[in-house]
């Protein structure tokens, strides 16, 4: 086997393995489903680029997980809020057709906006905990930032989180 068809193979291993959980951890960061889809693919596609260039990747998961991270923190400095008005300019209809659930949608829509009320450096790493399945280690690794400091904010992330939910 060559280096080119290496980096090939290593790139579409990660990819099958880490597309899904890459795409979820951009939802649940800036829940809009066509952004994060944007965002994972935007990952990939640098990760790519990288390994082109001869670089060496010691963890790729880590790796997306850190340029997935830093794609969703540039888009959320980027965009601007967007009012209702003109969503619904744009052909957004934010009413229940009869097919779907109205109960399964008015929790998702709790936890959801429940999860924004959250501090967002403790929402973060709650993310990547219970959505991403991530270690703190892993966590800490992606982020630069220390197990410990990791640990921390996932109990406090989590101490918000309860606090919320009780109180709605």
């Amino acid at each position: 086997m060559n280096q080119q068809s290496d980096i090939e193979k290593i790139f579409n291993d990660a990819y099958e393995q880490y597309a899904d959980a890459i795409f979820r951890h951009c939802y649940f960061r800036v829940f809009d489903r066509d952004r994060a889809r944007d965002l994972m693919q935007d990952a990939f596609v640098r990760t790519w680029e990288y390994l082109q260039k001869g670089e060496q990747i010691d963890n790729i998961r880590a790796f997306l997980y850190r340029v997935a991270n830093n794609l969703v923190i540039d888009d959320v400095r980027k965009k601007k809020e967007a009012s209702l008005d003109s969503l619904m300019e744009a052909g957004f209809n934010p009413g229940f057709d009869g097919s779907q659930d109205m109960k399964n949608k008015v929790d998702e829509w709790k936890v959801l906006s429940t999860f924004k009320m959250i501090e967002k450096h403790y929402r973060d790493v709650l993310i990547m905990r219970h959505i991403d399945g991530l270690s703190p280690s892993e966590i800490a690794e992606i982020t630069g930032e220390s197990a410990n400091v990791i640990s921390v904010r996932l109990h406090r992330g989590t101490q918000q989180l309860r606090s919320h939910l009780k109180d709605g």
